[in-house]
């Protein structure tokens, strides 16, 4: 893959907010999931668990997402993926405590964007939900009501003539700063 191939990627992979309601198979969720679970984390700490649903659960993890108006698309998702926080080790943690960097929360959305992008390469929309009823969504997913659950994705196939947008991003000459010379 080159990096014209990433680029199109990236250009592609947008926040679906109207899915079919098809269902989404098994075992592509699953490469899709360990293709994200290969995305690098300080101190190689993976501090995450991943945790999928599909058909009824994945209905009842949507209710989870939902409320006060929001994310009412969620219910036409296939899958979820609820990406909780686990533990750090201790070499990560030490680095965490020296320099007053929240490694965890940044591999947490390491491991977000690993996800987005390869459920848009294995041909699945997604959408990162940060609304959310953390205490059902623990209930629902059978896990301590204590668990980090920062990100939910939802994931599935886009409704029927759902189009892909333009980027509206900001300028390189706002965003981007090179310092230096290269050095030959």
């Amino acid at each position: 893959m080159d990096l014209n191939e990433i680029e199109r990627l990236y250009r592609r992979r947008q926040s679906c907010r109207a899915f079919s309601g098809a269902p989404v198979a098994r075992d592509l969720l699953e490469k899709v999931c360990s293709a994200a679970l290969l995305a690098p984390s300080a101190c190689n700490a993976q501090p995450w668990k991943l945790i999928a649903t599909l058909g009824e659960k994945a209905k009842e993890v949507a209710a989870c997402t939902q409320g006060m108006g929001m994310n009412k698309f969620a219910s036409g998702a296939g899958a979820f993926v609820a990406v909780c926080a686990g533990k750090s080790n201790v070499s990560a943690r030490a680095g965490a405590r020296m320099t007053g960097t929240d490694f965890t929360a940044n591999d947490l959305g390491i491991l977000t964007a690993h996800l987005v992008l390869a459920a848009e390469a294995a041909g699945l929309a997604s959408c990162i939900l940060g609304w959310r009823n953390e205490k059902k969504l623990c209930a629902a997913l059978g896990i301590p009501e204590k668990t980090a659950i920062p990100v939910v994705v939802a994931l599935g196939y886009p409704a029927d003539g759902y189009e892909i947008r333009p980027k509206k991003r900001k300028s390189l000459e706002e965003t981007l700063l090179i310092l230096g010379e290269p050095i030959s």
